[in-house]
C-alpha cells in the first residue's frame, strides 16, 4: 500500500482484528458478485469502499424507475443503463483503485463456472432459485466460499457457506428443491426498501470478514430476519451427507 491508500483505510487499519496484513488482502482479493440490484447496491458499494481489489459483477437487467425505491447504487440518470455497469461507474467515483469488470449479461454454464474459478469469493445476490442452484454448483465444484442473502416482502435471510470447508454445508443442503425460476419476486409481492440494505450489508461484511480474515462467519449458520418487529432467528445448518450436490461419492 502507499501513503495514499494508508490513509484512505486507516479506519480498518486501526483495528486489530484487520491491521495493515487484513487491508492488503481485500486490495489483493478478487470477489465475484452475481445480481447488482437491491442486494448488489449496498453489497457492492461496502466491497469497494473497504478496499476489495477486483470486483466482478454480473447482471443481465436495466435499471428501471420501479428499482430506485431501494436499489441505492443507482439514480434517476441510470435508468435505461445496465445495473452491472451502472454500479462500476458509481464505484469509479468511491474507489479508484478498485478495479471492477462488469458483464452485462445473464452468466451460466462454462462462463459461470470460469467466474467462479477465477474469483477468490462469491457474493449471490440473484433473485431467483434457478440461479441460486447454478452458482452452488459451481461454487461446490470449485471449493470457492459463497455468501447467500435473499429478501422479500419483509422477510430477509444470511447464510454462509465456506466450500473450502469439507464440513460445510452448500445452499442445496439447505434448499434441495430447484424451484421455479423467476424475474423477481420483488415485482410479483414487494419489498420493504431499507430490508435488502441491511442484508446486502451484512453479505458484504461476512466476505471482509472471511477475506481478511476476522472473526466468525455464519458458515453452518442461517439469519432469518422479520422486518416488522426486527427480531433476528439463528438456524444452525449441517452438510446433507446425501446431498446430491456436495455430498462424497
Amino acid at each position: 500500500m502507499d501513503d495514499q491508500q494508508l490513509l484512505r483505510f486507516s479506519r480498518h487499519i486501526l483495528l486489530d482484528e484487520i491491521g495493515v496484513e487484513g487491508q492488503q488482502n481485500l486490495l489483493d482479493a478478487h470477489i465475484l458478485v452475481i445480481g447488482a440490484g437491491g442486494l448488489g447496491s449496498p453489497a457492492c458499494l461496502y466491497l469497494g469502499a473497504a478496499g476489495v481489489g477486483k470486483l466482478t459483477i454480473c447482471d443481465h437487467d436495466q435499471v428501471d424507475s420501479t428499482n430506485l425505491q431501494r436499489q441505492i447504487a443507482h439514480d434517476s440518470t441510470s435508468i435505461g443503463h445496465n445495473k452491472a455497469e451502472s454500479i462500476r461507474q458509481r464505484l469509479l467515483g468511491i474507489n479508484p483503485w478498485c478495479q471492477v469488470e462488469s458483464i452485462a449479461q445473464r452468466v451460466a454454464g462454462e462462463q459461470l463456472q470460469q467466474l467462479v474459478a477465477n474469483a477468490d469469493l462469491i457474493l449471490d445476490c440473484s433473485d431467483n432459485f434457478s440461479t441460486r442452484h447454478a452458482v452452488n454448483q459451481a461454487c461446490v465444484q470449485h471449493r470457492k466460499p459463497l455468501v447467500s442473502g435473499a429478501a422479500v416482502r419483509f422477510d430477509g435471510q444470511i447464510s454462509v457457506f465456506d466450500l473450502k470447508r469439507d464440513d460445510a454445508p452448500c445452499y442445496h443442503c439447505l434448499f434441495p428443491d430447484q424451484g421455479e425460476a423467476n424475474d423477481g419476486p420483488c415485482a410479483l409481492f414487494g419489498v420493504f426498501a431499507p430490508l435488502v440494505g441491511i442484508i446486502g450489508s451484512m453479505q458484504a461484511a461476512e466476505a471482509l470478514k472471511l477475506l481478511i480474515p476476522a472473526g466468525e462467519s455464519l458458515n453452518g449458520k442461517l439469519m432469518l430476519l422479520n422486518a416488522l418487529d426486527m427480531q433476528w432467528r439463528t438456524l444452525r445448518l449441517k452438510k446433507d451427507p446425501n446431498c446430491t450436490v456436495c455430498a462424497e461419492p
